[in-house]
């Protein structure tokens, strides 16, 4: 019965067939796949991720360096670290100011969004819950796509053409 109606919903255009292709993740099983998709990204990285904390990025730093490296270009969407809370503000400055040395441009984001997304090569769509710079100790989900138009989508969608060329 699901199948019968997976089916129609993707025969009316209500549903794109690459959805029910998706794949989900929990903040145990989603850093692995991340970042085997990121040693695959071979033009650009672009990440919305409203917190951005040391201790996340100690282990992401290297990997982000090493797409700079291979002239992958990596763009990171933030919020403003004066939004938050000394602690995360501090952490926010630090790590921010760690990205741009390495290469990574950084666009403050001044509306309070609270979006967690990334379009690796405009081709694979993360989004979900998890803050992908920051999360620790929360339960979270992000879901995998691996679709051109549907990651093209959300590119449009943000207005990311804006900033991103």
């Amino acid at each position: 019965m699901i199948d019968l109606l997976i089916t129609l919903l993707q025969r009316f255009n209500i549903i794109s067939p690459d959805l029910t292709h998706s794949k989900l993740f929990d903040d145990d099983s989603f850093y692995k796949q991340f970042v085997a998709d990121l040693k695959h990204c071979k033009k650009e990285v672009i990440i919305e991720s409203p917190y951005i904390t040391s201790q996340r990025m100690s282990t992401l730093k290297r990997h982000f360096a090493s797409l700079v490296a291979r002239k992958v270009k990596v763009y990171v969407i933030t919020r403003n670290p004066y939004d938050h809370d000394l602690s995360m503000r501090q952490q926010a400055d630090v790590e921010i100011r760690n990205f741009e040395m390495m290469g990574v441009q950084v666009l403050i984001n001044t509306d309070y969004n609270h979006r967690k997304v990334a379009i690796l090569d405009r081709k694979i769509l993360w989004e979900g819950s998890l803050n992908i710079l920051s999360q620790t100790y929360s339960r979270e989900l992000m879901r995998r796509i691996s679709s051109k138009a549907l990651a093209n989508n959300m590119f449009q969608f943000l207005k990311l053409e804006k900033y991103i060329y």
